[in-house]
């Protein structure tokens, strides 16, 4: 459906407030922005609600190329859609949506196979353009250009998104729980359902109990997992953790003289089934991949660490052990499809949710959000564009 005018707003510029970050790592600034019409293949939305990620955090402080200022972060959010550009017809004003960092266009090789979500038309990039034309859809009342974010930019009441990086969801679901699956929740479950493929009866080990790793604890229970232990510094996360179905801890500072992966080894009888990094550490990988199983054991790496971090693995290992080591983008999941299930299973009251939200704060508080979670006080705070 292209945009009809049903709308007093489509195809004009909205105004409207937006939390910028102008000096990295100095606080946001809420200001007025114009936020353009929707071109070809584009949408405009209205947030509802967004929540920070700790990706939002990473590029909050982050000075050096391709960092670029003045930008607009924010990527977990559930909108309406307020108009559609030409040549869009998978929504409709008035749909509820989540956008997604990664993008299901629906028409290459990848995304037309089920064997992989990494989209070959519009590859993740740390590009702040809309991506079919690189240019921005925002500008400050000044007229300065503003940049965009991950595709999304949910860190304004309206923002234009791609197409391709926007589910239609059931407008049943709570916003501050819709807006959880538009990144780490789903990347969490996903890697124990859909890259790990965790099978009922066995043994998961998850190194790092943030959000990553305890969407991975939910994911492994939904998939029947006997025993999930989790390893976090953290005496804390164990508590937090039995919640999304924890069953045994290791605290890394309590081992004595042993490793991680010998505390592992021993617990399990030979090793996990599974192992998933979720820090963004090579030591970590490591230590995973030692406290593997032999023959059959899966190693998932979802943790970003830093450009240029290398593994090392002896070819003698790697051939005697028979274990296997694979990377986890976005939980392996195809966003235009596997959410609707993530979204069908939490309305049947399968999928855990809630337990994720430790806090949620209105717009004008949203320093608040990147203070809770500095101090390590926060899972994910929700934040409420007008609530």
């Amino acid at each position: 459906m292209e945009a009809n005018g049903s709308s007093n707003t489509a195809g004009k510029p909205i105004q409207c407030k937006a939390a910028i970050v102008r000096i990295p790592g100095e606080p946001l600034v809420i200001e007025d922005v114009i936020v353009a019409p929707p071109k070809r293949c584009e949408v405009r939305i209205k947030i509802i609600c967004t929540a920070l990620c700790h990706t939002d955090l990473t590029f909050w402080k982050f000075k050096d190329p391709p960092a670029v200022f003045p930008k607009i972060l924010g990527h977990e959010a559930v909108g309406i859609v307020e108009s559609v550009g030409e040549g869009v017809n998978e929504v409709v004003e008035g749909d509820t949506v989540i956008p997604i960092f990664l993008a299901d266009c629906g028409e290459c090789t990848d995304c037309l196979s089920e064997k992989s979500n990494l989209c070959t038309k519009f590859p993740l990039s740390p590009s702040p353009w809309m991506k079919r034309e690189e240019t921005s859809r925002f500008t400050d009342i000044n007229g300065e250009t503003l940049y965009h974010f991950l595709s999304v930019s949910s860190f304004s009441e309206y923002t234009v998104v791609d197409i391709a990086h926007l589910t239609k969801i059931d407008p049943a679901i709570p916003p501050n729980r819709a807006c959880l699956l538009s990144c780490g929740v789903s990347t969490g479950v996903g890697a124990a359902w859909k890259t790990a493929k965790v099978e009922a009866g066995t043994t998961v080990a998850i190194f790092g109990l943030g959000v990553i790793g305890l969407a991975v604890a939910e994911g492994a229970r939904l998939c029947g997992a006997k025993r999930i232990i989790g390893i976090d510094v953290n005496q804390d996360k164990f508590e937090i953790g039995k919640k999304f179905g924890v069953t045994d801890f290791v605290n890394p500072s309590n081992c004595g003289d042993k490793t991680v992966s010998q505390v592992i080894m021993e617990m399990t009888g030979g090793g996990a089934d599974y192992c998933f990094e979720c820090v963004g550490m090579k030591s970590l990988v490591h230590e995973a991949y030692a406290s593997c199983r032999k023959g059959w054991g899966k190693v998932v790496v979802l943790g970003v660490d830093q450009p240029g971090a290398m593994l090392t693995f002896s070819s003698f290992e790697v051939l005697h052990s028979g274990k296997s080591i694979m990377g986890s983008f976005f939980g392996g999941l195809k966003p235009k499809s596997d959410i609707r299930i993530l979204e069908k299973r939490y309305m049947d009251k399968e999928l855990t949710l809630d337990e994720f939200v430790t806090h949620e704060v209105d717009f004008k508080d949203i320093n608040k959000a990147f203070d809770l979670m500095l101090e390590g006080k926060s899972l994910r705070c929700v934040i409420w564009m007008n609530k």
